[in-house]
């Protein structure tokens, strides 16, 4: 019998069959991570009929069933992300997305997007707890808790919970530039709202005992590209946080992503993943301190002073997204969106390998294209990579990406051995 945790992929007939390169679930240690769904009817293949409400019921439809057929329900569930195509469907999607979770409401984040597969008008990601874990026959406590948490001194919304923690991982709704006070967008412009959004992210990790430090991925979601240097003018009066993470210059793992609209018309949404040491009861205490984020950066793929390549904490590994970006003259690669996927999957080959791990280990991939049609030319690469067809899936299309690219990915990799003092 394995001492250690196996990535476990899965299928159901009872949900859409993604394309031969990708699972709709994937389950590794205590989360399960599945792609992204789209309005598809699986008996028909096709998409459901109807708006935004008809396509949102069908996509939670799915969920739940590929939920079901892993003997999980739908209050397992820790984050939900809604991709829109139209921002003024968010009212009619929120009503259908709270006749799934009636009591219960997990992590959530919504924005809109330039694009999605097959041209539709919703699509909705999740991620589960998996109390049983994913060691061969050894299943790992079983009766983990999860546990919801809000505080006055962020912005609280019915819809979601602030954050949301299972095992090692705090898991944060997507946080807007609302003064928690009043309930509004902030004044001012992009500084102003970037700034409200990571000070509504520090009050909720302050509020649950954790230090800002121990985020170890963010997701930027940005209206104007061209306001990223403003961004960055904020983040870095943010992180590194405290004394020991200045002193090695620590950096969260990033992913920045350009939306066609947010929530409230903003200009900026930040998402944050936190580390969780002390994990969630009734994990013994033998078990669950002491665990450390390990950051790592190699010269074999590109290098960002705002990001770390990878941050590992306990049981996964976050990449930061990739460019198709050659490390050595730092340019972007010549050539189409073959040569582009390419680049992109090679620099994170170097990352994972640079932390002695393999692609069979990624267990999702999230890809960002400016032109949606190129899916095909990209699954074609990426087979190539993912031969044996694991990791779960997200790809949205957006209007614009860093360097003008045409594409960028960033991966969530398991990590079986996990951080120290884990063996």
């Amino acid at each position: 019998m394995s001492g250690y945790n196996e990535v476990l992929s899965r299928n159901t007939e009872n949900a859409p069959k993604n394309t031969g390169i990708y699972s709709q679930t994937v389950a590794f240690s205590h989360y399960n991570n599945f792609s992204a769904q789209l309005p598809i009817d699986p008996k028909s293949g096709k998409m459901v009929f109807g708006g935004a409400k008809e396509q949102a019921e069908q996509c939670f439809k799915n969920i739940k069933a590929v939920a079901e057929s892993i003997n999980h329900v739908m209050s397992d569930v820790v984050r939900i992300t809604i991709f829109v195509k139209n921002i003024k469907d968010v009212d009619a999607v929120s009503l259908v997305y709270k006749s799934f979770f009636p009591t219960y409401v997990p992590a959530l984040t919504v924005v809109a997007v330039n694009a999605l597969p097959m041209n539709a008008l919703v699509q909705v990601e999740a991620l589960l707890s998996n109390g049983e874990g994913t060691i061969p026959n050894a299943p790992q406590s079983g009766d983990l808790i999860k546990l919801t948490h809000n505080t006055i001194n962020a912005p609280i919304s019915p819809l979601s919970n602030q954050t949301v923690s299972f095992s090692h991982y705090n898991n944060l709704s997507a946080q807007l530039p609302i003064n928690p006070i009043t309930g509004r967008v902030v004044e001012g412009g992009i500084k102003e709202q970037t700034k409200q959004c990571l000070k509504n992210i520090k009050a909720i990790i302050e509020s649950i005992d954790v230090p800002f430090d121990d985020i170890v991925k963010v997701n930027i979601f940005l209206k104007n590209l061209s306001d990223i240097d403003a961004v960055n003018d904020v983040y870095t009066t943010f992180f590194p946080d405290s004394a020991i993470a200045r002193t090695i210059a620590y950096v969260p793992a990033r992913t920045v992503i350009v939306a066609s609209a947010l929530p409230m018309d903003a200009l900026i949404q930040i998402e944050a993943v936190v580390s969780h040491g002390d994990g969630t009861p009734p994990q013994a205490v033998e078990d669950r301190h002491g665990l450390i984020i390990e950051p790592h950066n190699t010269v074999n793929a590109p290098k960002c002073a705002l990001s770390t390549q990878t941050v590992a904490f306990s049981h996964y590994n976050h990449l930061s997204a990739q460019l198709p970006i050659d490390p050595k003259s730092n340019k972007l690669v010549a050539g189409g969106i073959k040569e582009q996927t390419v680049q992109c999957l090679k620099n994170i080959k170097a990352i994972i390998e640079s932390v002695e791990h393999v692609m069979r280990d990624v267990v999702k991939v999230n890809i960002f294209l400016k032109n949606i049609a190129d899916i095909d030319a990209v699954d074609e690469v990426c087979a190539t990579f993912f031969p044996s067809g694991i990791p779960a899936r997200r790809i949205v299309g957006v209007s614009a990406l860093p360097k003008d690219a045409l594409i960028q990915i960033d991966v969530v990799v398991a990590n079986a051995e996990g951080t120290p003092p884990q063996a």
